[in-house]
This record gives C-alpha cells, sequence and structure tokens, in this order.
C-alpha cells in the first residue's frame, strides 16, 4: 500500500491518502480543510478518489469531506458521530453545524470491513474522543485518528467526550502487537510498542 500524507492546515490534522501499486484509485482518511488543494494534488497525479473515510466527525476532521467527495463520492463515518452531519444540535448541542453537508453520506458500525481496489479497512469502534471515534486496520497497520498519538492520547473534555469509554479503546490498543505501525491523526507516525513504553497516558491501562 502507498500511504502519502498532507497536514498543511489550521490544526495540523493529518489526512492519509491511501492507494495500492498501480492503481489510480485513492480513498482519504480525514479531510477536514483543503478540499481544494487535495483536489488538485489528485488531477496532478491522475488519481481518482474513490472514498473518504473518517475517524470521527470534529470540524478537523470531516468539515470539508462534503466539499471533496461532491455528489458521487461516498463519505463513510460510524453511526454514532453521523448525526453531527444531519442534526447537530443532538450531537454537540448549543452550536451551529460546521460540517459541510455530505451527499452521499454511509455509516460505519464496528467490524465493517471496507474493500477497495486492492487493500481493505476493518473498522474498529473507539469511543471516548467522540461517542463514533473509529480507528482503522490495514495491512498490519492503523490509523488510530484520535486515539492515540506519539506521546499522547485523544482529549476527553470535549462535549461528548467520555473518558471511561476512552480508557476501555485505549485498552484495546494495547492488545496489538508492539510492531505494529501506528499512523494518527496528528503528529508523527509510532508504533504500539514505542507508545506502551513511553506514552505516559498508557501507563497503567491494561494491555
Amino acid at each position: 500500500m502507498d500511504i502519502d500524507v498532507f497536514d498543511q492546515n489550521p490544526w495540523g490534522t493529518n489526512y492519509w491518502i491511501l492507494s495500492s501499486p498501480g492503481s489510480d484509485q485513492v480513498v482519504i482518511i480525514d479531510l477536514g480543510f483543503a478540499a481544494a488543494e487535495i483536489f488538485g494534488r489528485l488531477e496532478n497525479h491522475g488519481k481518482q478518489l474513490a472514498a473518504i473515510v473518517l475517524t470521527h466527525a470534529h470540524v478537523d476532521h470531516a468539515r470539508e469531506a462534503g466539499i471533496l467527495a461532491g455528489e458521487d463520492v461516498p463519505v463513510y463515518i460510524h453511526q454514532d458521530d453521523a448525526v453531527a452531519f444531519t442534526d447537530i444540535e443532538a450531537w454537540n448541542p448549543g452550536f451551529a453545524n460546521p460540517l459541510e453537508p455530505v451527499t452521499d453520506l454511509r455509516t460505519l458500525s464496528h467490524g465493517q470491513v471496507l474493500d477497495f481496489d486492492g487493500f481493505s479497512l476493518e473498522t474498529v469502534h473507539t469511543p471516548g474522543h467522540t461517542p463514533g471515534h473509529c480507528a482503522f486496520l490495514t495491512d498490519a497497520l492503523l490509523f488510530s485518528g484520535d486515539l492515540v498519538f506519539a506521546g499522547s492520547v485523544g482529549r476527553t473534555d470535549f462535549a461528548n467526550g467520555d473518558a471511561a469509554a476512552m480508557r476501555e479503546s485505549l485498552a484495546w490498543f494495547l492488545t496489538l502487537g508492539d510492531d505494529v505501525p501506528v499512523y494518527p491523526g496528528h503528529g508523527p507516525t509510532t508504533t504500539v510498542g514505542r507508545e506502551r513504553a513511553v506514552n505516559p497516558f498508557l501507563q497503567g491501562q491494561v494491555g
């Protein structure tokens, strides 16, 4: 699998651009901003967008997904965060909807596998940062979103955050093998073993 990253955006969010060698089909994990710039990059490289897969519905991960997807490209998100696109008051009371509308919004559930040209993404529901936060496994590596970063973990003090759920999700993370690469929603890549050893927020967790 070819993995590229775009992080030139206000929050330094990693938008992971995935494809198989020789394929013109691209899948993007998370898309908060810079839709026009990413569209231009895909055009320049002769790539076609097959899908956008969102780890969660926070603005820095999802705001412009609907713009880049247009009318024909599906956007996937866990069912518990999908409400952010349709009923922001239910998901984040008191706030205007900061997310652009999505024409083809498809919901994910735990264990669901998305098959693309040459690779698959397995959905792992990892709530805590948001109710519907998900990580994605493929080719013995993990796209962790805002579950785990190099040296840190996702916050739970935002609206709909849940510290108890986050502890359970982090315990799942620690069941993975030490050599599993981790591609987070912010910051540099890491491994499960490195985070198990040095991440202060994982000390004392089960795993």
